[in-house]
Parts: structure tokens; sequence; C-alpha cells
């Protein structure tokens, strides 16, 4: 096998399963923004929806969260005319190399998946069929597009690592150098942003505490009174980040600022270091209210026009079949498909 020049280009979804936070903007999209606007990749972005119902979703309310979720997409500053924004259903590659890789992946592998098990619990033997071969589905929508990069929160790196193994076992089996060992891209002050009322807990839309997280549709009063009311502890703030390892509630709150503010912690640090909560609480808020209002404002304007919001998914569907068709169609080849 020869080594084979992939396209330099960026995959990453997120499911529509209602309810954008803070920790989706600062852990994801606000990443992809950077990585669209940064230049040399080509980006390609989705709503997961055959991933949303690996669990059972209301039809309407899925329908609604999609939309939902592009019009954050956008208001976050995805542009669909330099990047590829569609929702994963109106390509049907994805399922369809989904199967493909269902027939490559182990048994073993896929049992090994700690949000499988985190997921399915006690209760593994009524979960879905398609919850258990979730990853594999992953790994498709990565390599539909040959994507070289992806950016994932640690949550998912274990996921990310079952897609190069999907990979090279492919291309191993069939004794072809097709398919990349797409790359990880894990960085930034806030790729996991913690809750607001327990910084040792994931910000999450499930907890039934709406004060625990900054909801992306918040306004900017609301923004500023949960900051306000965030758990915190009595000490200053250190003078650097080795100061914040056990302090979960304060070193949350200077990533969230770091990564708002395209700081890194010691940079914050530098500038709040000694300060009281009391006085940098006001900081992130009006930091937070800047950077997040005009965003829910611009979100709730493009849900006013959700025929629009169609049309651009649409017309991204069918960018990204001009890059997943080939790919799929070369990939029948290989495996031995007759008439592909």
């Amino acid at each position: 096998m020869t080594d084979t020049t992939f396209t330099p280009r960026v995959f990453s979804g997120i499911q529509p399963s209602g309810g954008l936070t803070l920790g989706n903007y600062l852990g994801a999209m606000k990443r992809f923004v950077d990585m669209q606007n940064v230049g040399g990749f080509e980006t390609v972005y989705c709503m997961v929806d055959l991933h949303a119902i690996t669990v059972w979703q209301d039809p309407a309310a899925l329908r609604q969260n999609t939309r939902e979720l592009a019009a954050g997409f956008i208001a976050s500053g995805i542009d669909p005319e330099k990047s590829i924004l569609f929702n994963q259903s109106q390509v049907p590659e994805h399922a369809q190399l989904g199967w493909i890789f269902n027939c490559v992946a182990r048994m073993g592998w896929m049992q090994r998946m700690t949000q499988w098990k985190d997921k399915a619990g006690k209760n593994s033997q009524n979960a879905s069929l398609g919850l258990f071969g979730y990853p594999a589905l992953m790994a498709a929508d990565i390599l539909i597009y040959h994507a070289t990069h992806v950016p994932v929160g640690e949550d998912q790196k274990q996921h990310l690592e079952l897609t190069r193994d999907i990979a090279a076992k492919f291309n191993n089996d069939f004794g072809v150098d097709f398919f990349p060992i797409t790359e990880p891209v894990i960085e930034g002050a806030a790729t996991r942003v913690m809750s607001l009322r327990n910084g040792s807990k994931k910000m999450s839309k499930s907890d039934p505490s709406d004060a625990s997280r900054i909801n992306m549709t918040d306004n900017a009063d609301t923004i500023a009174k949960k900051i306000r009311k965030a758990k915190t502890d009595p000490e200053p703030l250190p003078e650097s980040a080795e100061g914040l390892a056990e302090r979960p509630e304060a070193r949350n709150l200077v990533n969230i600022y770091a990564a708002l503010a395209d700081q890194s912690v010691d940079a914050v640090l530098a500038e709040v270091g000694g300060k009281q909560f009391g006085e940098f609480k006001p900081m992130l808020a009006d930091l937070a209210v800047a950077k997040l209002a005009p965003i829910s404002t611009e979100m709730a304007r493009l849900m006013q026009d959700q025929a629009e919001i169609d049309r651009i998914l649409a017309r991204g569907a069918e960018r990204g079949r001009e890059i997943a068709s080939p790919i799929l169609k070369k990939t029948y080849e290989i495996v031995g498909m007759v008439g592909s």
C-alpha cells in the first residue's frame, strides 16, 4: 500500500436532542466556528438525527430540535456557505457505510465502549441494537467524508479511537489505503463544562435544576443571574492554574471565562488572581452576556423562518452527498458489490 494524501477535512456533529447549553457551545460549536475560520480545512457539520433515535424520540420534538440545533449552529457563527451543514438522515450514505462498518467492527470492540455500558446499564437487554452499534455509525459519519480531523470532547475520544480501528482494519482487510486514520482535536479551556451547582458533574440539560446550566436560549438577565448564583468556595482565586486543582467550582468558572475570552487559564489568573468571587462573578457575567445573548437572540430570529432553515439543510445535504457518494461507490467496489 502507498500513503494516500487526503484533503484536510473536519467533520463533527451534535445530537438534536433539545436543550442546547453553554457546554454544547464551548465544548463543540465555538470550536467548530474556530476551525471553519482558521483556514486550511474543509468543514462538515451535522445534526446527527440517526444517532438521536437510538433512544425513543417524539417525532414532532425531533423535528423541532433539529431545526433549533441548526439555528444554534448558524447563530454561533457557522456559515452555511463556508461549511457544509445538514442533518444526517438527509445523506443516506451515512447509514449505507454504517452497515459496511457493522461488518468490519467486532462485538468485543463494541462491548468495551464505556458509553454503551453507561447508557444501557443493567437494562442492556432492552436497549436498542442501534445504541449498541452507535460507534460504527459514528465511524461512518466521519469516514464517509474521509475526514482527517474531528473536534471531540473527552467523552467521545474512545469512539474516535474505534473509528481509527475500523479504518485500519478495513484498509488491512482489503489491502488498500482508502480510509484516513482520523486525528482527534481535543483542546481548549472548557472542552468539558461542568454544572454551575456542582463542579464535579458535567453540565447537562437533563439536570433537574435549571440553575445548574446556562441554556443557549436564556436571555441576558437569566445568564447573569445564574452566574451570580453559581456555587463557589470561600477562598480567593489563585495566581496559577495549579491552585485550581482541588477546587472544582473555581476551576469550572475560570475555565468558562477563559474559553469565552479566548485566553489561557494562566492568562486569566494573571489578571484575576487574588480576587474574591464577589468581584470575579460580575466580570464573568458581563463577558457571558456579551458573548451569549446575541446568539440566543439570533436563534430566536432564525426559528421564526423554519422554511429557510430547511432550505439551508437541504442545500447542505446536496453538498455533503457530492463528497460522500463517490466515497461510498469506491467502498462498494473495494468490498466487491456488483453494480456499484
